[in-house]
């Protein structure tokens, strides 16, 4: 009998967690497995990235919109309509529905409820989003089993739970043949006349956030121009810290080398034709961007956090820095210098990714956790 897997995710763009996901969905209708994903917006939003990608990609989806928020009326709603579309597991991408249906949650038949932690970042103290972060870590044990995508991620799971039974590390996965195919796909015009008056290209991807810490990335760039004074940043992503980058750009009189790019959905297209890419983010799970520049043989180079260190083997398929205030300048030289060790890094990264980083293999493990928590 197949098993019916609703995954709940309330997205802010298609990013990591969410490319994560779209690519298990289509690897488990692939293994015979009845995923759905059901996408929560607010109100008045009328189609959400991530929604619009599941249409293109032909995946099952159900829109639901409400008030955010501790909103219980709205959470059994869903698990009213779970029962009526026949869910034998619940499956959570993100703390919003890890506390809702925590807290609220109620079936007609007991569901095992998974959860996976795509990344962490703590909140200042007593903020609203410190409290979240406090009522997940707390609703976190009452789950059937809690995926982390990285061995690094561990740590901040609570104490109890830590070297639980119920906890399971799973790496994300993608199919590669997706990305190649997105790669033959022209840029936005903004975009293309940008790379074609810059070489070298370097790209960081990502929520303007201060985890991604693309301030920093954008002073070791203005020092790299000393040796590549051609060379073109792009960052691809939006976020809350965009007016205080522009101004960081202007104050260096950048505006001519460094491009925010905003919200790009098709960001192989434009690792295609990049030099390297760029991770100077402060905290990590395993970004499904490392994962497609692997799959697309571009050089990284990256700060050494989360489970980018196992990836990248040490150094031996992308540079790892520790502190980027001190190494970041010199590691996109070399990289950037030496083609020849780049491209090597790149090969072996590549082989990695078809050996043990597919969708496919990312499913089959999930398959496994999904029969633990239907049987316990």
């Amino acid at each position: 009998m197949s098993i019916r897997v609703l995954h709940l995710i309330d997205s802010g763009g298609l990013y990591g967690a969410e490319r994560m996901l779209l690519a298990l969905v289509e690897a488990q209708q692939e293994s015979g497995l009845e995923p759905m994903i059901l996408s929560v917006g607010e109100p008045g939003i009328e189609e959400k990235a991530i929604e619009k990608e599941a249409d293109r990609l032909g995946l099952p989806l159900k829109t639901w919109r409400m008030k955010p928020g501790l909103n219980r009326n709205e959470t059994l709603r869903i698990c009213q309509w779970a029962d009526e579309w026949g869910a034998d597991l619940v499956h959570s991408h993100g703390y919003k529905f890890n506390i809702l249906l925590g807290l609220f949650g109620r079936f007609k038949k007991e569901i095992p409820f998974v959860a996976t932690l795509h990344g962490y970042v703590h909140a200042p103290l007593f903020t609203r989003m410190w409290v979240y972060e406090k009522l997940d870590r707390l609703v976190l044990r009452r789950m059937s089993a809690v995926v982390v995508v990285g061995e690094a991620m561990k740590k901040e799971l609570p104490r109890g739970l830590r070297y639980s039974e119920k906890v399971a590390v799973i790496r994300n996965g993608l199919k590669a043949e997706s990305v190649l195919q997105k790669a033959k796909k022209t840029v936005a015009a903004e975009v293309d006349a940008f790379i074609v008056s810059h070489a070298p290209v370097i790209l960081g991807v990502g929520r303007l956030s201060s985890e991604k810490q693309f301030g920093k990335l954008i002073l070791a760039f203005e020092k790299l121009r000393q040796c590549f004074p051609k060379a073109g940043l792009i960052i691809a992503g939006d976020g809350y810290l965009r007016d205080s980058l522009e101004q960081c750009i202007s104050e260096h009189t950048l505006d001519e080398h460094v491009l925010l790019a905003g919200y790009c959905s098709n960001i192989p297209s434009i690792m295609a034709r990049s030099n390297l890419l760029a991770i100077s983010s402060a905290t990590e799970g395993l970004p499904i961007t490392l994962l497609e520049a692997m799959a697309l043989r571009l050089p990284v180079v990256s700060t050494s956090v989360g489970e980018i260190p196992e990836v990248l083997e040490n150094g031996e398929n992308g540079v790892l820095i520790k502190n980027i205030e001190e190494e970041l300048v010199e590691a996109m030289e070399n990289a950037l210098a030496d083609r020849d060790a780049a491209r090597e890094r790149s090969e072996r990264a590549s082989e990695k990714l078809a050996r043990e980083l597919t969708a496919q293999a990312m499913a089959a493990q999930y398959s496994v956790v999904y029969e633990r928590a239907l049987a316990s």
